[in-house]
């Protein structure tokens, strides 16, 4: 292979300028040494609570800890977890919802030197059972409520420590265990293709040394409030790192929980500085701004985890103060940060893409032909890294490790790592993100290997044959596409279907869609012919229920926005919203949709309690004080089409009981 490696270019002037309005304007800022990189995670988290002792670490909702609070529940579950697990190798798994206390066990495991499984608790047993059984940890950190959760799977090497026996035994004094910079520090379980989840490794230095660069090429420092959306992925590790390792405020909120409008007004009123978020869940949050609406603490916001379009540039414009910076960069589980591009109100984009940027330090990008010869500007080639801070591998799979990690022939201390990503270079060595070689997508900031939908497809006994691909539509968003080959009496199997998958894949693993067929096309040599299957159109389902048209002006309106936000061409008045391939990101925008057509005010859980169109018709009229029949549907709209912005407030208050 050629290794001329000449992608690490400089970022343009124009670049430079952008990023260094990402500073905090109090000039607090200390930077990140390098030092730091390699020693460990606790080490610099304990050099931080010793700076700022009594600064807020974490804010979840009314309860709050400071650094020295927090240091100390961590020492004792450190104390705990060497007490209770022999194993010196065996992760440790975490099970609890996200909070503090999930925190103060991922630093606690850290400083037991034992790595660490973050496990989503909303995750279905059956996928938590998949990964326990890979990773075989040899103690499992839960509380009361999840406790008996864990303790329902066969592959609990060790034994369940609820948090609640551990938090009340605190203490300062901090174990002194040496740590290695390239010791193991976490386990991150991202979809297999095989059907199983493979578990990416990541080492104190790998971390530490993706934390050392994102703050300082955008100056997080002590003054800053970060929030944290996520819970058992790999942005749940980094945006904690980001924020604790720093001295940062860390601010926790549950956006499957929040009701429309509920994130805007939190990000306002918390006074957050620093925003990262996945692109689909800030097209959320637009749904419910006006253009009005500033967030005038907010200096950063970094979109992630997904294809970040032009129009999402619009949305930051319109929507966002002119002194804030839009981030977008390219980064992955196995080799972290990679490349950055910073946008403003000035920034004119080079095309219709935008860009993920220039290389970061210390990682050196090539973009490689199918050949290995690196291809020219304008030319799509595979994006390839060479770096010392690299993924250690996969945990207990040698052979895909290999297959994935090269070493260098030319620096050793160096490994190669091809990730699959698709770009182009423009002429000043910009990159452009076009996309996977593979079969892996994300769905909602999550990366997917259709695979493993396509196995738990096949598993069920109607299904012969399934293939999933990926279809994204004009928001940029991608959605699955699921193709099943089932004799005919089984067509109308689709509710039944999507169940089943429900008890084994997470949510946003679920098909949008579902397309019926005899048969999946095949290539002349036996394989499925992906390029022959039919355009997914935006056709509406073959659900078990019959379509029924809307007939009210409010149950068409209501039918129009439903097709809008599902991108389905049709929407009967008895079909469920999520039988039509809604999840709760497009719940959320749903709501949000409906107040403003309707001029009122509905939680979230309205959409769950009445997810028809004929329901949600309901609803509004007992809202608006009507009985509704097809007679006064129309003179109601009417009147909900002319009322003042004033007189809705009325109403709002009204219906809130506040009048």
């Amino acid at each position: 292979m050629n290794t001329s490696w000449k992608l690490a270019v400089n970022p343009s002037p124009e670049q430079e300028a952008i990023r260094a309005k990402c500073f905090h304007p109090s000039g607090t800022f200390v930077e990140f040494p390098v030092e730091d990189v390699e020693t460990s995670i606790p080490a610099r988290f304990e050099k931080i609570v010793r700076m700022y002792p009594e600064r807020l670490a974490i804010e979840d909702g009314g309860r709050v800890v400071t650094y020295t609070e927090l240091n100390c529940v961590a020492n004792a579950v450190a104390r705990a977890v060497v007490a209770q697990c022999s194993s010196e190798t065996a992760p440790v798994a975490i099970l609890f919802d996200k909070g503090i206390e999930q925190i103060a066990a991922m630093i606690g495991v850290l400083k037991a030197e034992r790595p660490f499984v973050l496990l989503d608790s909303a995750l279905p047993i059956s996928r938590i059972d998949r990964i326990l059984e890979n990773c075989l940890p040899g103690l499992t950190l839960s509380d009361r409520q999840h406790s008996l959760l864990a303790a329902q799977s066969s592959y609990l090497n060790g034994p369940v420590i609820e948090m609640d026996s551990i938090a009340g035994n605190g203490a300062p004094e901090n174990l002194r265990l040496g740590i290695r910079a390239d010791a193991l520090a976490a386990i991150v379980y991202t979809s297999g293709s095989t059907g199983v989840p493979k578990g990416v490794l990541c080492s104190h230095a790998t971390l530490l040394h993706n934390t050392m660069l994102r703050t300082n090429a955008e100056g997080f420092c002590a003054l800053d409030r970060i929030p944290h959306f996520t819970s058992g992925t790999s942005n749940a590790i980094t945006t904690t790192l980001y924020a604790l390792l720093n001295g940062a405020a860390l601010l926790l909120f549950d956006v499957n929980k929040a009701q429309p409008g509920q994130l805007s007004r939190w990000l306002f009123e918390e006074r957050i500085t620093v925003c990262m978020m996945a692109a689909p869940l800030f097209r959320t949050l637009c749904e419910s701004l006006t253009q009005t609406q500033r967030f005038p603490d907010l200096r950063l916001l970094r979109l992630q985890s997904d294809t970040v379009c032009r129009s999402d540039v619009g949305l930051y414009k319109t929507y966002f103060a002119g002194y804030s910076v839009l981030a977008n960069s390219l980064a992955s589980s196995e080799a972290d940060l990679l490349t950055e591009y910073y946008i403003d109100r000035d920034n004119q984009l080079p095309n219709d893409d935008v860009p993920v940027g220039y290389p970061v330090p210390d990682k050196e990008i090539l973009l490689l032909n199918d050949q290995g010869d690196p291809v020219g500007d304008n030319k799509i080639g595979e994006i390839v890294v060479r770096s010392k801070y690299l993924s250690p591998g996969y945990w207990r799979n040698p052979e895909l490790t290999a297959a994935k990690f090269k070493p260098d022939a030319e620096q050793p201390e160096k490994r190669i790592y091809h990730t699959g990503d698709l770009g182009l270079t423009l002429a000043g060595g910009c990159l452009i993100h076009k996309g996977r070689k593979d079969f892996r997508v994300k769905i909602r900031g999550y990366a997917v290997e259709v695979g493993e939908v396509e196995k738990a497809l096949r598993e069920h006994e109607t299904v012969q044959d399934a293939v999933v691909v990926a279809n994204f539509l004009n928001s940029g968003e991608a959605r699955l596409i699921a193709y099943v080959a089932c004799q005919a009496q089984f067509r109308r199997n689709i509710e039944e279907l999507r169940a089943r998958l429900k008890t084994v894949l997470p949510t946003y693993m679920i098909p949008s869609s579902f397309v019926m067929l005899d048969a999946l096309p095949l290539t002349s040599a036996g394989k499925i012919d992906r390029q022959a299957l039919p355009d997914p159109t935006n056709a509406r389902p073959d659900l078990a229920i019959p379509y029924t048209p809307a007939t009210s002006p409010i149950e068409r309106r209501l039918a129009s926005l439903w097709a809008e936000v599902l991108s389905v061409d049709q929407v009967g008045v008895h079909d469920n919203f999520f039988e039509l391939g809604g999840h709760s990101l497009a719940a959320s925008r749903m709501i949000s949709r409906v107040i403003k057509a309707f001029k009122l005010d509905l939680p979230l859980s309205a959409l769950f309690d009445s997810p028809t169109v004929a329901e949600m018709a309901q609803v509004i009229a007992r809202h608006h004080g009507k009985q509704i029949n097809h007679q006064e549907a129309e003179h109601l709209l009417t009147e909900i089409e002319a009322m003042t912005e004033d007189e809705a407030k009325i109403l709002v208050k009204a219906d809130r009981g506040e009048m």
